[in-house]
């Protein structure tokens, strides 16, 4: 820390290892859904998952409101150009990417993927 308490960029910088390091990541996926048994699985998964699949394709919108897909974006990069970092590769790139998920979920309630 340097003088007064405030962190420094070489402390978020050991923090942020230290943490990924801890966590393996910044992000995961949970369910939505309540899983209370193993029968779940029938109605989320098959065989109860066909009449989602059928529904939508009858009608493209439904996939709107039967999936994440109203909600969910990606956050892709091939790494060439990172937070000014210069081509760090898409590897070296993840954990911006994962960081950009982490602001677009709390600041905008939007699900994003990197």
């Amino acid at each position: 820390m340097s003088a007064g308490g405030i962190l420094t960029n070489k402390d978020y910088g050991k923090l942020a290892v230290n943490y990924m390091k801890k966590y393996k990541g910044k992000i995961e996926i949970i369910p939505k859904c309540p899983i209370r048994n193993l029968e779940d699985f029938a109605i989320w998964y098959t065989p109860g998952v066909a009449e989602n699949c059928r529904q939508i394709v009858e009608n493209i919108d439904e996939s709107f409101e039967q999936t994440w897909r109203w909600n969910t974006i990606a956050i892709v990069t091939d790494g060439s150009r990172v937070l000014g970092l210069g081509n760090i590769g898409a590897a070296a790139g993840l954990p911006v990417m994962e960081g950009k998920a982490l602001l677009f979920k709390y600041l905008g309630g939007v699900d994003a993927i990197p």
